[in-house]
């Protein structure tokens, strides 16, 4: 029987490639490799200055715990690849990347996201994250603040701790962050659907079963990751970002709502602003994708021209 979630991939695939990328796989130590999607005339040009004054800035879509990075990403990368060189990781344990490393930590995932980049050529980019890819790109810029220039992040948070985790499950109705974002049935799918998007979305339940062979692979070592994921209130800390930082976020955002967002925006400090959607929720970049596009292409403009007018 055709499993139509992945029978649609070669079609994604196939637009992306006509967005100008392509897919490369890269090794970082034996056992853990990391795959990504890059734009196709930096995939044999790694050793090249790829980051001189005549190219593209660097962009990088680091996706949230539900789907690979195309997936997550279908529909900022061709609004994007016309000035910024668009890189799509798929993290650790996800799509095509795998370790045999037994680290699980949000720290663990940046250094390797790090690591490939620089293997890619990648000198300095601007990070956006979404959700867990929140969480993962706040840690990368605060290990490589000579890497990350800049920072976008929706729907996350700086790190989970107890207090977080407890709160928003609670609030949510679910026992713990696997039963949320690990579903194992239909039923459990359209729970995670149900607090993460502001409409109701409707499938037949086949796509519903399809989606759930195709998108939640490694379920262990993603049960792992969400183990690792979890910080305690007494270790938990603010770091100092060098960085610009949009906070851009669905205004019915019901996993880590806009009130959150505030409280983050105001830790980080004068260099975050915070930008909300109305009529979006956790899945902002999937509900109302052009107004997300927008604001965020607003925000790379406001980065990328300062420095040009800097550097002149």
């Amino acid at each position: 029987m055709v499993n139509w979630v992945e029978a649609q991939k070669p079609l994604l695939h196939g637009l992306v490639k006509l967005a100008g990328l392509r897919q490369t796989s890269v090794e970082l130590e034996p056992g853990t490799v990391m795959s990504f999607w890059l734009p196709k005339d930096k995939l044999n040009n790694n050793n090249n200055n790829n980051n001189n004054n005549n190219e593209k800035p660097v962009v990088v879509l680091v996706h949230g715990f539900a789907a690979e990075g195309i997936v997550t990403w279908q529909f900022q990368i061709s609004s994007l690849m016309k000035n910024y060189a668009v890189y799509v990781p798929d993290l650790i344990f996800f799509g095509g990347s795998v370790s045999k490393s037994e680290q699980r930590s949000p720290g663990f995932q940046a250094e390797c996201l790090a690591a490939a980049l620089g293997r890619l050529g990648v000198e300095k980019c601007t990070v956006v994250g979404f959700s867990y890819g929140g969480m993962v790109a706040f840690k990368m810029a605060e290990m490589r603040p000579d890497m990350v220039e800049s920072l976008v992040v929706s729907g996350s948070v700086i790190a989970m701790t107890d207090s977080i985790s407890e709160t928003a499950l609670e609030r949510l109705g679910f026992s713990s962050s696997a039963e949320l974002l690990l579903p194992d049935s239909v039923k459990g799918l359209k729970a995670l659907l149900k607090v993460a998007a502001y409409k109701h979305l409707w499938f037949p339940d086949c796509i519903y079963r399809d989606y759930l062979k195709v998108m939640f692979n490694n379920r262990k070592e993603r049960a792992e990751l969400l183990e690792g994921l979890v910080v305690s209130n007494k270790d938990a800390t603010i770091p100092s970002l060098s960085q610009r930082i949009l906070l851009l976020w669905g205004e019915n955002d019901n996993i880590f709502n806009i009130d959150l967002a505030n409280k983050m925006k105001q830790q980080l400090g004068e260099k975050a602003t915070l930008q909300g959607i109305p009529k979006a929720g956790h899945l902002v970049h999937l509900e109302r994708p052009c107004v997300y596009n927008q604001c965020l292409k607003e925000f790379l403009a406001l980065i990328y021209y300062a420095q040009t007018i800097q550097n002149s």
